[in-house]
């Protein structure tokens, strides 16, 4: 199945390009036209990307990719012609995934499209992975024990994949954080802690108590 990309980008010139290069590398590329509806469109078309400008009318990329993150995990990549260091720890701090200045190489701009659509929908999501009774469903997000089952966000599976491939072995903080996000230096240490609050409630309320524990100083360890 070809992974969808939305393009919100004003510059028509720009747009058009983008939705050609695309195009002609096996992605269904879509634009927005009305910016007033970004959310909407955002929202009804689902894609597995967004490329994103930070100038648009209406609103700002800043705070579109800030609404996205309320309710999706898709990757953002902002490419703009705002090129200051604040622009991009802002682009970071709000949950983008890459940060591309105009003009563009477009060699690197599929690259790194393609290493995060790989990194968000791996192909291994088919696996199903089991330890101490515990069974991970990776397609459909899903932790299962005892015939109990609890819904996963996708950090939340990606972090329990992390842990279930190396099971037994401590897994150091730093380690997880950079298999989950590409801007390690940029991302709160807390976002860490806040996912493995949430995912130890989670296993708790169908009865796997203690599933996961701290090493003091040294990570995690199933």
């Amino acid at each position: 199945m070809k992974k969808k990309i939305l393009i919100v980008e004003d510059d028509l010139t720009i747009q058009t390009q983008l939705k050609t290069l695309l195009s002609g590398n096996g992605y269904e590329a879509y634009a927005v036209t009305d910016f007033s509806q970004t959310i909407r469109q955002v929202k009804d078309l689902a894609p597995h990307l967004v490329i994103l400008d930070i100038r648009i009318p209406d609103s700002d990329g800043f705070e579109i990719c800030s609404q996205i993150r309320t309710f999706s995990d898709i990757p953002i990549v902002f490419v703009t012609s705002c090129r200051t260091d604040m622009d991009e720890l802002n682009s970071i701090m709000l949950g983008g995934d890459a940060f591309i200045t105009k003009p563009y190489n477009t060699a690197i701009l599929l690259a790194k499209i393609a290493a995060l659509l790989r990194r968000a929908y791996p192909s291994r999501q088919t696996e199903i992975l089991t330890w101490n009774g515990a069974a991970l469903h990776l397609e459909s997000s899903m932790i299962e024990y005892r015939g109990q089952t609890s819904e996963l966000t996708k950090n939340e599976s990606k972090i329990l994949y992390y842990l279930f491939k190396n099971a037994g072995k401590i897994c150091p903080r730093n380690d997880i954080v950079d298999f989950l996000w590409d801007h390690q230096l940029y991302v709160d240490d807390n976002a860490l802690s806040v996912n493995m609050t949430r995912i130890r409630d989670k296993l708790a309320a169908i009865g796997l108590t203690d599933f996961i524990r701290t090493k003091h100083r040294q990570g995690y360890i199933i």
